[in-house]
């Protein structure tokens, strides 16, 4: 039985001017597949050959065999780029003639032509290759990664309330709490981060942000890097609100003050009632 949106070992039936054509098992030598010339290997190839090759369908809606590789076949979860996005739904380069198409209907959230985004490929009611953004269902918890792990995932939900879902190693649940990041994350983007809590339940708490030793650091040369900038004045001190100091500086009221008390004690600046000044 031939698995359509995978690959296929098949024998060649017959050869034609356009191609051969591989026999799809059923006995009926309608239901056979071609694999046009242009996809043909470069030794001579017989009846009864063995291939293997890619099946989907072409613009027609045949099937259609290949010998490229695509980006992903169904039953995979893949991260790929939009091309084009229509009323009906958007369409993803996974490496063959043929884009994949993204219904309307399988995106959690409005994906954007030019960005890329993690799916699963599944094959729908009418027997066509489609892929879907819905895809926490198919990520696992038996990551092997534990508390202070340097890793790399895929956002592929952002909720206000909770913060961003993340696919670590586009396999494995995680999440970026609200409260641990302070610049925009969107859907789709490839970000690096800091275990926070591997949990019981195999879930993975994140951060963006590095070990509080290490973060204060950075928070500190970003400081100083924006005072330089304001001319050597923020009006931003330990009174300031939490959400002044996260427009200005993308940094927590807690790191804020951390990197300025680093500071204090490095004699490089010197807080008034008005702000922080460059000494």
């Amino acid at each position: 039985m031939v698995e359509i949106g995978r690959f296929n070992t098949l024998k060649v039936a017959n050869a034609t001017a356009i191609g051969v054509y591989l026999d799809a098992g059923t006995d009926d030598p309608k239901d056979n597949i071609l694999l046009p010339n242009n996809q043909l290997p470069e030794e001579e190839v017989r009846e009864g050959d063995e291939l293997e090759v890619f099946i989907y369908r072409d613009s027609k809606d045949r099937l259609i065999a290949t010998r490229k590789k695509p980006l992903a076949q169904v039953g995979d979860l893949a991260y790929l780029k939009v091309v084009e996005t229509s009323e009906i739904g958007a369409f993803l380069d996974w490496g063959l003639e043929k884009d994949l198409f993204l219904p309307f209907g399988e995106q959690k959230y409005k994906v954007q032509e030019g960005r890329s985004y993690l799916v699963r490929l599944y094959i729908d009611k009418s027997g066509r290759i489609s892929s879907t953004t819905d895809v926490e269902k198919y990520l696992t918890t038996d990551s092997p990664y534990k508390n202070g792990d340097q890793v790399t995932g895929t956002v592929y939900q952002v909720k206000k309330d909770m913060g961003a879902f993340v696919a670590v190693d586009n396999q494995y649940v995680g999440l970026i709490p609200k409260n641990e990041y302070f610049h925009d994350i969107r859907n789709g983007d490839v970000v690096e981060a800091r275990v926070v809590e591997a949990r019981e339940d195999g879930k993975l708490t994140l951060s963006p942000r590095k070990a509080a030793y290490k973060q204060m650091k950075t928070d500190a040369d970003t400081l100083l890097e924006t005072l330089e900038k304001k001319n050597g004045f923020i009006p931003l001190n330990d009174n300031s609100s939490p959400e002044q100091i996260k427009y200005h500086l993308n940094m927590s009221k807690a790191a804020f003050k951390r990197a300025i008390g680093a500071l204090l004690k490095q004699g490089k600046v010197e807080q008034t009632e008005d702000g922080l000044r460059l000494k």
